[in-house]
This record gives C-alpha cells, sequence and structure tokens, in this order.
C-alpha cells in the first residue's frame, strides 16, 4: 500500500483485495490504509506504565524578581550568535549578555525558575562557557531534570551527578558515598569537604588513595589547589613516590608553591648552586651555570629530564630549578637586593631570557605581587625593552598576582602608552566592571582609532570586552562618540559611519547592563511602622467618621 500511494495507483496497481468494484483506486487504496490504521491500533497490547520520577528537591535559594525572570525567557528565548561579516549594527549582543546576567543572579542567590529550567539546559548544552554558570543558577532541580533527558547528560558529568551532596559534617554520608558514588560525585565531594575541612578531606583522600587509578589520583590531587597549606607537604611528599609520573610532578608543583616545605628548599640549594654574581664584574652582573645533569634525586622532586623539541638540556633544567625555588632565596644570594634592583641586573651569555622567564612562572606559582610588580616593569616602558622582558602572555600571568586596583592602574597606563594593538591579553584578566581610570583609557584609545580612519573591525576583541566590562555608568559620556565624524583625507571609505554603529552598540548594550543589574536588585523592604504608631492609627478614627 505506500508503495502505490507513494508511485501512484496508475503506476502501480493496489494489491489484490483492496480494489472493489466501482470504486476508484485512489479512493479503494485510502480506505484500505484506513482499515489498517484501525486494526493495528485495536491490535496493540497496553503497556506497563513506568515508574514515576522522584520529587525534585527542594530549592532553598530566593525567587527571582518578575521583572529579572522576564529579561532571563528573553535572553534564554535569543541565543542565536550574531551574523557573520564586519558589520554587527547597533543592536546589543544577547549571546554575551546571557554570561553576565547568570553571574549577577547567582551573586545575589536566585534559584531558577522552574519554567525556565529546559531552556537554560538547552543554553548550556550548546554552549560549554555557560555550563558552570548556568547549572549553579539552575541548583538541585536542574540536575534532577537533566536526569530526564538524555541531551542534558553533560550536566551530570559536569556537577555532583544529579544527587545532592551530603551534608559535609555527616561523616557515614561522606563515608558512603565517597566509596560508592561516581566519579563526578566523588570530584564534587571531595571539594566539598575540602572548603570545610582541609584536614578532613586530606584523610577522605588518603584512606582510597593506593586503589584509586592514576588518572583519578592527579584530578583528586588537583582539588588540594583550594587552600593549599603546610598542612598537606606530608601527603603531597608521600605522592612524589607515586607511579604516575604526572600525579608525581603535579605533587611537585603544589609542594614548590609551599616556600616553607622541604621541597622548595632542596630547589632552592640547587638553583642558587646556578646563579650567583659575578665577582669578576665588580658584583654588578650576574653569573649563569646551568646544571649538567637530572640526577634522580632531581627527578623525583619534579624535575623532567626529556625536553620538549628545540629546547636544550641544560636551559631545561635551570629553568625547572628556579621557578620551584623560593623568590626569598634570591635578596639573600644576589647581594641583599630587592627585587626590582635584581631584575634590572645584567645577566651573562645571554640568559636572562631563561632567568626572567622562570621567576615570572614563580612569581605566579609563588603569588608573590612583589616579583610579580618587579618583572612587570613600567607600563609606559618600550614593549621589546631588552633581554628579559616578558611576553603580554607572561604579563596577563603576573598581572592576575596583583591586587584589582593595581592590575587597573598598569593596565590603563598601558593602553595609554602603547594603544590597544597588545592591550586584549591583558585586558582580559583585569575586574570587572573595570575601574573608572581603566575604562577612560579604554574609550580613549577607542576614540583615538577612530580618528586614526581605520574600520573598527580591527578592534572588535577589544570593543567586544568594552561591551562586557565597562561600568554600565558610562554610557552617557560616549553618547558623543555615537555621532558619525567627518571622514578625512586618509579614512578609509565609510569607517565613520562604522564607528558610529560601533558606538551606538556599545551604549545601548551598557545601558541595558544596567537595565539587568537594575532589575536583579532585591526590591527594598517597606518600612516598619512600630507598636505605638500602629496602636495609634487602629484607635483614633479618621476625621469626621462616628466612634
Amino acid at each position: 500500500m505506500v508503495t502505490s500511494a507513494l508511485l501512484g495507483t496508475d503506476r502501480r496497481t493496489p494489491p489484490a483485495g483492496i480494489m472493489t468494484p466501482g470504486r476508484d483506486a485512489p479512493v479503494a487504496l485510502l480506505d484500505a490504509a484506513a482499515l489498517h490504521t484501525v486494526r493495528r491500533r485495536a491490535g496493540l497490547r497496553p503497556a506497563r506504565a513506568a515508574t514515576r520520577p522522584e520529587r525534585a528537591p527542594h530549592d532553598g535559594r530566593k525567587r527571582l524578581p518578575e521583572p529579572a525572570a522576564r529579561r532571563l525567557a528573553q535572553l534564554l528565548a535569543d541565543r542565536s550568535a550574531p551574523s557573520g561579516g564586519g558589520r554587527r549594527g547597533t543592536a546589543p549582543d544577547l549571546t554575551e549578555l546571557l554570561p553576565q546576567w547568570l553571574a549577577a543572579a547567582n551573586e545575589h542567590g536566585y534559584q531558577a525558575p522552574a519554567p525556565v529550567l529546559p531552556a537554560l539546559l538547552d543554553a548550556a548544552r550548546a554552549r560549554t562557557d555557560l555550563r558552570p554558570a548556568a547549572l549553579a543558577f539552575a541548583g538541585p532541580r536542574g540536575l534532577w531534570l537533566a536526569r530526564l533527558n538524555p541531551e542534558w547528560k553533560f550536566a551530570l558529568r559536569g556537577g555532583s551527578g544529579g544527587t545532592l551532596l551530603p551534608d559535609v559534617r555527616d561523616d557515614e554520608a561522606v563515608r558512603r558515598l565517597w566509596e560508592e558514588g561516581l566519579f563526578a560525585e566523588r570530584v564534587a565531594l571531595l571539594a566539598a569537604v575540602r572548603a570545610h575541612d582541609g584536614e578532613a578531606a586530606r584523610a577522605l583522600l588518603a584512606s582510597t588513595w593506593q586503589t584509586e587509578r592514576a588518572e583519578d589520583r592527579l584530578m583528586f590531587l588537583d582539588s588540594l589547589r583550594t587552600g593549599l597549606s603546610g598542612t598537606d607537604e606530608p601527603f603531597l611528599e608521600r605522592a612524589l613516590s607515586d607511579r604516575s609520573r604526572n600525579v608525581r610532578s603535579t605533587a611537585a608543583e603544589l609542594l614548590s608553591a609551599l616556600p616553607e616545605s622541604a621541597l622548595a628548599g632542596r630547589m632552592a640549594a640547587r638553583a642558587a648552586t646556578c646563579v650567583s654574581m659575578d665577582r669578576t664584574g665588580g658584583g654588578q652582573v650576574i653569573a649563569v651555570e646551568a646544571p649538567h645533569e637530572c640526577d634522580a634525586d632531581m627527578q623525583r622532586d619534579g624535575v623532567v629530564p626529556a625536553p620538549p623539541a628545540g629546547r636544550g638540556e641544560r636551559s631545561w633544567w635551570l629553568g625547572q630549578l628556579v621557578e620551584a625555588a623560593p623568590l626569598s632565596t634570591w635578596p639573600r644570594r644576589l647581594g641583599g637586593r630587592t627585587p626590582e634592583e635584581i631584575v634590572a641586573l645584567p645577566v651573562l651569555d645571554d640568559w636572562a631570557d631563561e632567568l626572567h622567564a622562570a621567576w615570572c612562572r614563580a612569581a605566579v606559582r609563588q603569588r608573590d605581587a612583589r616579583w610579580a610588580a618587579a618583572l612587570l616593569g613600567t607600563p609606559v616602558a618600550a614593549r621589546a625593552a631588552g633581554p628579559g622582558t616578558p611576553s603580554l602572555a607572561e604579563r596577563a600571568k603576573l598581572l592576575a598576582t596583583l591586587p584589582a586596583a593595581e592590575r587597573a592602574t598598569w593596565v590603563a597606563a598601558f593602553i595609554s602608552a602603547h594603544g590597544l594593538s597588545e592591550a586584549f591579553q591583558v585586558l582580559g584578566v583585569c575586574a570587572v566592571p573595570w575601574a573608572e581610570p581603566l575604562g577612560r583609557a579604554v574609550v580613549d584609545a577607542l576614540d583615538i582609532a577612530r580618528d586614526g580612519g581605520s574600520y573598527p573591525w580591527s578592534f572588535s576583541g577589544v570593543m567586544g570586552l568594552a561591551e562586557r566590562c565597562l561600568d554600565p555608568a558610562a554610557a552617557s559620556r560616549l553618547e558623543l562618540l555615537t555621532a558619525t565624524p567627518d571622514e578625512g583625507e586618509n579614512a578609509s571609505p565609510g569607517a565613520g559611519g562604522y564607528w558610529s554603529e560601533a558606538f551606538q552598540r556599545l551604549v545601548s548594550t551598557l545601558r541595558l547592563r544596567a537595565a539587568m543589574l537594575s532589575e536583579l536588585a532585591e526590591p527594598p523592604e517597606p518600612p516598619r511602622m512600630s507598636a505605638r504608631a500602629a496602636t495609634a492609627e487602629i484607635s483614633e478614627p479618621p476625621e469626621g467618621a462616628k466612634p
């Protein structure tokens, strides 16, 4: 029957028994199909009823304000990426506003409205960068819902397996989940216990350490980065003898981040034999003698013997020793000089780049703000000021160790001196919203770029950061830049109109962000009436009313 319907009854005669005298073949075919459908439906046997899912867990967070809920529905309904090409128009990019909205909602401690959970999980499925914030906002009900749809199984891998974690003070429940839970559940449990009690987390990890797989041991060991302290040293020292090289390397890295650890002391002794002041140069030059071998003790302490392709063995070993040595080693070793004075010293035999790069890694690992500031240097200095100058990637990591205000001041001065061509990486580590001096420096640099006559697409990365990171209060100051400027002789054709659109989009995005934050703000509580005033209001009738 299907074949006859597809090809037509003129080309394929329906099977015998369907044709009836006096009826056209098409009508007879449709009658036979209807009869067959009824017969098949009537022959179905009822299936057993499926087990009802368990009730969704309770979410004790506060309810989302109604205006914010409407805004979230709007953002989730328009998640499509902007059209390709250089011209984006003046409308805000809602795909970039959703992450900001989720971050702000999580800061306020709101729960996700139940009707938006499916769309929220769909958005997180499509964009991996949304998942941490989206799953945090979805909460326990989002994980419960994800268990009912295979398309949302990513949520179970990234969280606690769809199961609520037990109270970290309930030793029996914690032990049971640790021994019987899925890997994702155990990772989440260890992180929760670590945040509550570091010693209890180490004891939990030690109880099954010998029976864990190497890749699992590596993940569990990485959780000790949170709240790392000297009390973790004995466990990490034992991990230096682990049968997995990756586990040994991670343990050594964590120990080197503890300047008072025994491993840090051993590395300091080794590094000190390699770096010293050159006495023949009047004590004003650093001399470097890289290691000639990588012995078994060095390898046990995390030094990888085989260098990557294109890297010399001795420089590779030297870099690992210096980055693992406490930075407090060098003022004592190099004549009592300050970090700023040490960084400024010349280094013999072209070892400056290697030595300074290792100090940069040490400053980042040990979170030493003073050494980071010394290695960064002055932001107005030339970008290639000579040997030892850190790259932009290294500068970004060093900046991340500085306090937020100092970080913003340095980047603002860097942009004022060098413009925006190399500012994207260092801008990415600044706190959001940008401090006023940093925001002003970025806007001024964009204005200068516009006056230069180029297209705004060359600065699309910085413009996108500005839309996400500028303080929304700066919108009114940017209004003057939305006008189309007069095109100069050397300006690119139509560049003024494109810049006008870009600044209009920036202003509208900032205003939309301000509205979003206002909608998420908790409504003020009504003023409370004192007991005496309430009594007077009840007891005294209005003027003209009968008692």
